[in-house]
């Protein structure tokens, strides 16, 4: 017969969609499409909780099992990730490429690696419990040295391409904007721990030598975007409320050049004890304590801005919710430092409560995002989101 419209059995879903996974891509399989590089600051904001937790000063029955356990799930995303992106490199190679490109996704690719050497602390200062300490120092010195290449590669390739392609303004200014510096800072931390297991003589002044220098460089990066950021805010208001959690990443820097300059200061009196060491023992808690009451202040108005979103619209949820984590992890580390070099009990409390903040923060973003991962709108492109 003719005329007659045969309809037609719509196509069976995706196995996946079936069991609930997935379910808001078109295509299951494009899950690695548009996979970006700030997926590591879950890495990155995985393993500061175990290198936070194994720093406190305080005892707390259970922690140090608590720090094994982010050390582990920190330990397995850092490969899985890196397998990801892998495969979208190799799939999608334009995007990817892209992302180098574009003013705000770009900064991002200085989370990779953070996220390494990060890692790689939790494994000297937690891992070692698990794997054994050789096996944990061998771990440390590859993912260190693999960081720390990328990192300064990374700090300066990402800001020359930008400004050499982009026409950038104050007005485009925002936290993300040290994701792409910071990590020689990073380096110098995670770095300074690392001169107790060296040979005595050179090679430890030199690791101490060069953990001051990348110090010295990321720092001054890191106050020439927080000054220009501070003009922006004075001037335009915070901006979509989805970047509004990028404010938080100004912490990063303050609290991890407080951390460095400590743990460097303790490295230096290991590398070569004198007048020199206890100089830079004096220089790192002056330091600190100017430095961490400027990041104390900046949290206040970084929660009062955060808080502000929430209540004329909220504030949607994206993988920008890990500047809620890292950034107040170094500052907890850079409170412990502070309570170890000074012997006092108030750096010891301020550590504790920013630690319990760390920890509830964790809670709530690795919800959203595993809950976003399972539903699969992480993994749509941004503007997508």
């Amino acid at each position: 017969m003719t005329g007659i419209l045969v309809p037609t059995a719509a196509p069976a879903p995706h196995r996946w969609v079936r069991f609930g996974l997935l379910a808001d891509l078109a295509d299951p399989r494009s899950v690695f499409a548009a996979l970006t590089p700030n997926w590591y600051a879950s890495v990155m904001g995985t393993g500061i909780v175990a290198v936070a937790a194994a720093s406190l000063t305080v005892t707390v029955p259970g922690l140090r099992s608590v720090a094994v356990g982010f050390w582990g799930l920190a330990t397995f995303l850092l490969p899985a990730l890196t397998v990801a992106t892998a495969v979208h490199w190799w799939r999608c190679p334009t995007t990817a490429r892209g992302y180098l490109g574009d003013p705000v996704m770009a900064h991002f690719y200085g989370a990779p690696p953070m996220a390494l050497m990060t890692v790689g602390a939790a494994t000297l200062l937690v891992g070692a419990d698990v794997v054994g300490e050789r096996w944990a120092l061998g771990i440390d010195v590859a993912l260190w040295i693999a960081g720390t290449l990328a990192g300064l590669v990374g700090a300066v390739v990402v800001p020359y391409l930008l400004v050499r392609r982009h026409r950038l303004t104050i007005g485009g200014a925002f936290g993300g904007w040290l994701m792409s510096v910071v990590p020689p800072m990073v380096s110098a931390s995670t770095g300074a721990l690392l001169v107790p297991h060296l040979p005595a003589g050179g090679a430890r002044v030199a690791l101490v030598v060069a953990g001051y220098a990348m110090v010295g460089f990321s720092l001054t990066a890191s106050v020439v975007v927080i000054l220009l950021l501070c003009h922006r805010l004075a001037v335009f208001p915070p901006g979509p409320a989805r970047m509004v959690p990028t404010l938080w990443i100004v912490l990063g820097p303050l609290g991890q050049s407080v951390t460095a300059v400590n743990l460097l200061a303790g490295a230096a009196a290991v590398a070569r004890p004198g007048p020199t060491a206890d100089a830079l023992s004096v220089f790192g808690t002056g330091y600190g304590t100017v430095v961490l009451v400027l990041a104390l202040g900046w949290a206040g108005y970084a929660v009062t801005v955060t808080a502000r979103t929430v209540r004329r619209g909220g504030l949607p949820f994206s993988l920008t919710w890990w500047s809620f984590t890292f950034p107040v992890g170094t500052c907890v580390t850079g409170a412990n430092g502070m309570a170890l070099r000074t012997g006092s009990a108030g750096w010891a409390v301020v550590a504790g409560v920013l630690f319990a903040v760390l920890l509830s923060t964790w809670l709530v973003v690795a919800a959203r995002t595993a809950a976003g991962s399972r539903r699969g709108s992480l993994f749509l492109p941004v503007t997508a989101r």
